[in-house]
């Protein structure tokens, strides 16, 4: 099951096309974060731009790692949402549950 999870989250599996809309909170901070890399990176000696890089690359990864578990996660609970309202023997006092 979490194979096809994956599958679906990296876009193997395509649930709708995802675009970053122009002047979006979204859009707005990925230009801010773009900025100060580029202007930090301008002041670092090499040895600096590479931990720089490092870093970047690192967090990049934790926040992939990070979707992937959310989106896992988000899936999982909504098919247990959609179970939980298919069970017609669920204690719903019409039916002489309690």
């Amino acid at each position: 099951m979490r194979k096809i999870l994956e599958d679906f989250y990296y876009g193997n599996i395509t649930p709708c096309e995802k675009i970053m809309r122009p002047g979006s909170t979204l859009q707005r901070a990925v230009n801010t974060a773009a900025q100060c890399e580029n202007q930090l990176a301008e002041m670092l000696d090499e040895v600096g731009r590479g931990l720089l890089t490092r870093l970047v690359k690192a967090q990049h990864e934790i926040d992939s790692i990070t979707a992937t578990e959310n989106f896992i996660l988000g899936f999982r609970l909504g098919v247990r949402l959609m179970a939980e309202c298919m069970d017609e023997d669920d204690g719903d006092i019409r039916n002489g549950g309690g």
